[in-house]
């Protein structure tokens, strides 16, 4: 079938508009909610244990990341059931209303225990939501578009999810250095989360004037959709195969690269480099909005070299480039590679009295560095702390800005190489009648668990790595990412093909790559079991033993998820190559 054929490129400018706005949000939503993840655990979570309430906050952000592939299945389904468009109105209405009542909830001084059963539901709505959101964009997206022009169109989509986390950066920065810091505290944290509600009245002013996508229209007047999305998409065969192909040679990989190089980036600068927040958040948008053009410019080339290629591309230059470029972060930060000015350095004593009628001593020092950089030290200690409380917070030169946002900027590149033609790519790989339900899935494990919690583990990596004096244990964090784009690479070129109609041609002689393919099913099932190992006897259980709170969530996480999900996964996919369900024809 073939789009509408008067849709021309005006037509389709609400149409894109309407998409993009899901994706807006989507990343919007993440950072706002993770980055105020400290304050949010001060005002719903009982006080008295900060840390208790930090990882209450983490797992409940955790929540809304886990549930997003139900949130796939529930609404991919009413997608190709009754339709692309009214599906995906209640997705952004869901979304954004609990973005905003998250902003409104009154303290758990005010409402007791019922202010983190509030924010637990809510979270969990955002993430049923957003598991519908980015299918039913690409799709309606794709379905409007000409063929030939359908990674430039779909790149839209892409583009405005990397937009979303400049937006969420500038949002957030604004907002604090608008007012006071005890404004900010008391109220203004609620600002980034009210101003979504502007989000959910123009995405539906416009997606409400819709039209319903031409080619579900027409399959739908011909009874040519599925009566059941679910088991058409998963309890068949030949489309589980492809959902499994979809996961681990593509949605895998490209979720912890865009995740690694936007979210874990600026965890890796603030808490790792302990650059300031501030000079840190600023230094991502600018790399980020200088980079953001590049996605429409790799979907508009995938139109016509083949989204295959690019995909692949940039899934190399993850592997090879993340390890030189976050060295290069880090060189560039380090303070043993500067020179102080120790003439110049100041102390600042001060005495501050608790409720325990204890004096607290707050020691301030001030180093000054020959190329402009500062570092200040805060010591907080009181006559009963053997160990106290010390905190760093580096402000790098301008020199030194430039430089990072230069890297950041080749982060971007990469990002948008390998993101750019995927929502193209994804669509053309299920049947118009089941590709909602069918495409949202692999999304929301690649992007939304393995992509979404790579910033989680790649910063418990880091620090068992420190704890065990690696020299270069600051890139013990990129080994989660790197490992999962090796395997999307390696499966993405020899299964994947490309997908466009005036690209597909028969291979010639293909008996030899179809040999290899099925040797490679018995490595992809023992991969999958050394994760099963991995994660449940080297990760899980050790961690689980410890007692911690931090360390149970982490061990939940990494046994009950992750490890199934790509030790399950990889052994059918395995199973499904060695039998030559992925071997090519002559």
């Amino acid at each position: 079938m073939s789009p509408h054929p008067h849709n021309s490129a005006k037509s389709l400018v609400p149409i894109i508009a309407a998409s993009t706005v899901g994706a807006l949000f989507e990343f919007y939503d993440f950072y706002i909610f993770g980055s105020l993840a400290t304050i949010i655990s001060t005002k719903f979570f009982p006080a008295g244990n900060p840390t208790a309430a930090f990882l209450a906050t983490l797992a409940t952000f955790a929540a809304g990341m886990l549930v997003r592939p139900f949130g796939a299945l529930f609404f991919g389904r009413l997608g190709d059931l009754i339709g692309r468009k009214y599906t995906f109105m209640v997705t952004i209405v869901l979304m954004g209303g609990a973005t905003f009542a998250i902003g409104l909830i009154p303290a758990y001084q005010t409402i007791g225990f019922w202010a983190p059963i509030i924010v637990l539901t809510l979270r969990i709505l955002q993430g049923l939501a957003i598991g519908g959101e980015f299918g039913g964009a690409a799709t309606f997206v794709a379905e409007h578009s000409p063929v030939n022009k359908r990674g430039f169109l779909t790149s839209w989509i892409t583009f405005t999810g990397g937009f979303g986390v400049a937006v969420a950066f500038g949002v957030i920065m604004g907002t604090k250095n608008s007012m006071s810091i005890s404004s900010w505290e008391s109220w203004g944290w609620r600002i980034p989360f009210l101003l979504s509600s502007v989000l959910v009245v123009v995405s539906v002013i416009i997606r409400k004037n819709m039209s319903e996508s031409p080619l579900f229209a027409k399959a739908k007047a011909e009874g040519k959709t599925s009566r059941n999305p679910l088991k058409d998409s998963f309890g068949n065969k030949e489309n589980l195969k492809v959902v499994l192909l979809a996961i681990f040679g593509l949605t895998l990989g490209i979720g912890v690269v865009g995740y690694s190089s936007t979210f874990f980036l600026q965890s890796f600068l603030v808490k790792f480099m302990f650059v300031d927040y501030d000079q840190a958040n600023q230094l991502l948008i600018i790399g980020l909005t200088c980079g953001a053009p590049l996605y429409m410019f790799f979907g508009w080339l995938s139109d016509r070299v083949g989204r295959k290629p690019i995909l692949m591309m940039g899934l190399f230059l993850g592997i090879v480039g993340f390890r030189p470029v976050f060295d290069q972060i880090y060189q560039t930060v380090d303070l043993q590679k500067k020179v102080e000015n120790k003439s110049a350095m100041t102390v600042d004593v001060k005495q501050q009295s608790l409720p325990n009628k204890e004096q607290l001593t707050i020691t301030t020092t001030q180093h000054f560095y020959t190329d402009g950089t500062l570092l200040a030290e805060v010591k907080k200690q009181t006559p009963r702390i053997i160990n106290p409380d010390i905190s760093k917070v580096i402000k790098i030169s301008p020199a030194d800005e430039r430089k990072l946002i230069f890297l950041v900027f080749l982060l971007v590149i990469i990002v948008a190489m390998a993101h750019g033609a995927s929502a193209a790519y994804l669509v053309g790989m299920f049947p118009l009648k089941i590709r909602y339900t069918s495409m949202s899935l692999p999304y929301h494990i690649g992007f939304g668990i393995l992509g979404g919690l790579a910033p989680v583990i790649s910063a418990y990596l880091i620090a068992k790595a420190n704890a065990g004096h690696s020299p270069d244990y600051y890139l013990a964090g990129l080994n989660y990412p790197i490992i999962l784009m090796s395997i999307s690479l390696v499966i993405g070129i020899l299964y994947l093909k490309e997908n466009r109609a005036e690209q597909v041609s028969r291979i010639k002689n293909p008996a030899k790559k179809n040999r290899l393919k099925r040797m490679l099913g018995f490595v992809w099932i023992l991969l999958g079991l050394v994760a099963a190992y991995l994660g449940i006897i080297e990760l899980g259980l050790p961690k689980m033993r410890t007692g911690k709170p931090d360390d149970l969530i982490f061990s939940l996480i990494v046994m009950f998820v992750v490890t199934p999900i790509i030790t399950i996964g990889l052994c059918i996919f395995g199973k499904y190559a060695l039998q030559g369900e992925y071997d090519d024809k002559a």
